[in-house]
């Protein structure tokens, strides 16, 4: 399991801003929306839910739309609720078609200030090679050390979020 010490911006930290004004991701619009409601009712309901895991994983949404609303309802209220980061993650993932990434991305976008999304370009761009799962324990030291380079490189979390995206991006394009 990767610590948060092993994952280190591949490139300059002065380049944050400018690669996170280069990200163009128009469709964030509808998910954002969908976080902010569910944010605001304590719950996703499945109309938002399905519109968050479209915006990272559109291929794979079938399983995901096999959820009934009371489930989607009641685990995405406990992850809202538990102060463990852990159960937070936990709870998402019993959701069918749920792994960590789209556990990451429904909880950023209900809480974009507090949580990074879980994406293969973000974890190139702090030198880790993509895998095919990701545990949970992996998940809190990617959350730990985004909270910690934000902090240290004193930009909002999305800001760098954005900007890990957007090097990687550019990067596989050289």
């Amino acid at each position: 399991m990767a610590k948060g010490s092993d994952f280190r911006l591949c490139f300059e930290p002065d380049q944050i801003d400018e690669l996170r004004r280069r990200y163009d991701y128009s469709v964030d619009h509808d998910a954002t929306a969908a976080g902010r409601r569910a944010r605001k009712r304590g719950y996703y309901t499945k109309t938002d839910f399905m519109t968050v895991y479209r915006w990272k994983s559109s291929r794979s949404s079938g399983r995901a739309a096999e959820n009934s609303p009371a489930a989607i309802r009641r685990q995405t209220r406990i992850a809202f609720t538990t102060d463990d980061e852990a159960e937070r993650m936990r709870a998402l993932t019993e959701l069918a078609g749920v792994g960590v990434p789209v556990g990451s991305t429904l909880l950023h976008f209900a809480f974009p200030r507090l949580y990074p999304i879980l994406d293969w370009r973000a974890l190139e761009s702090l030198g880790q090679k993509r895998r095919s799962t990701y545990p949970i324990g992996f998940w809190i030291a990617y959350l730990e050390a985004c909270r910690r380079l934000a902090r240290e490189n004193r930009v909002q979390l999305r800001t760098l979020d954005k900007a890990l995206w957007q090097y990687s991006r550019e990067a596989s394009s050289w």
